[in-house]
């Protein structure tokens, strides 16, 4: 073995360490709509769990789901409407196809928000096997 093969070793070997327990720390919680009703279902009447839908407003009275609170992501103060909210509530995000409510979640956890999770497909994917509702 050479010197060199036994240095390049175990430093990689410890790279692949690092990899593997920072993918098995991360908090990324992406749920298909499956998942999320159920999660609502468990959650019907806790307090503590919020629905937030990032889409525009418009987008938002076209149809959502029943129970979601609307904080578009588009908007110049979306940021500090964020920061208002309970950081120790569950949130399941989503959007019409999962990209703004990916972005939300990252806004979020950035922020120090623990308990999220974004529904994948966004609301064109929940709407294929669930009702939506408009108000």
């Amino acid at each position: 073995m050479t010197k060199r093969n036994f240095i390049i070793g175990p430093i990689l070997l410890l790279l692949l360490g690092i990899l593997l327990m920072t993918s098995c720390t991360t908090n990324d919680k992406n749920i298909s709509p499956t998942e999320a009703v159920a999660l609502i279902e468990e959650n019907t009447d806790n307090e503590n769990f919020v629905i937030l839908d990032v889409r525009t407003n418009e987008e938002f009275t076209s149809g959502h789901i029943d129970g979601a609170i609307n904080l578009d992501y588009y908007s110049e103060t979306f940021s500090d409407d964020v920061s208002e909210l309970d950081k120790d509530k569950n949130y399941l995000i989503y959007c019409r196809s999962g990209k703004r409510s990916q972005a939300s979640f990252d806004i979020m956890e950035g922020l120090g928000f623990k308990n999220l999770y974004n529904m994948e497909g966004g609301i064109e994917a929940y709407q294929q096997d669930y009702e939506i509702v408009t108000k």
